[in-house]
C-alpha cells in the first residue's frame, strides 16, 4: 500500500478528524471513499469498464476513439462558452 502526504486547510483537517471519530473510520478510508466517489479508480477497474463499454457499443476501436475525441472536443467547447 502506498503512502501520501497532503496539505489541508486547518479547518478542513479538523472537520475530517471529527468526521473520522464520529463515523469510527480512519481518515484514510474516508479519503479513499471520496476518491472513488469522484470517479478516481484503479487502472484495472478502468480497463474493465472500457472493455465492457466496447463490447456493449459494438464500435470498432477506431470508431470508439473518434467518438471519444469528438465528445471531448464538444465538452471543451461548451466549457469555454460557459
Amino acid at each position: 500500500m502506498s503512502r501520501l502526504t497532503i496539505t489541508l486547510d486547518d479547518s478542513l483537517h479538523q472537520a475530517l478528524k471529527e468526521a473520522s471519530a464520529r463515523q469510527g473510520r480512519s481518515i484514510a478510508k474516508i479519503i479513499e471513499e471520496g476518491l472513488l466517489l469522484r470517479g478516481i479508480k484503479p487502472v484495472e477497474s478502468a480497463r474493465h469498464l472500457v472493455a465492457r463499454a466496447r463490447l456493449q457499443s459494438r464500435l470498432s476501436e477506431e470508431d470508439a476513439v473518434n467518438l471519444a475525441v469528438e465528445e471531448t472536443r464538444a465538452e471543451r467547447k461548451s466549457e469555454r462558452a460557459a
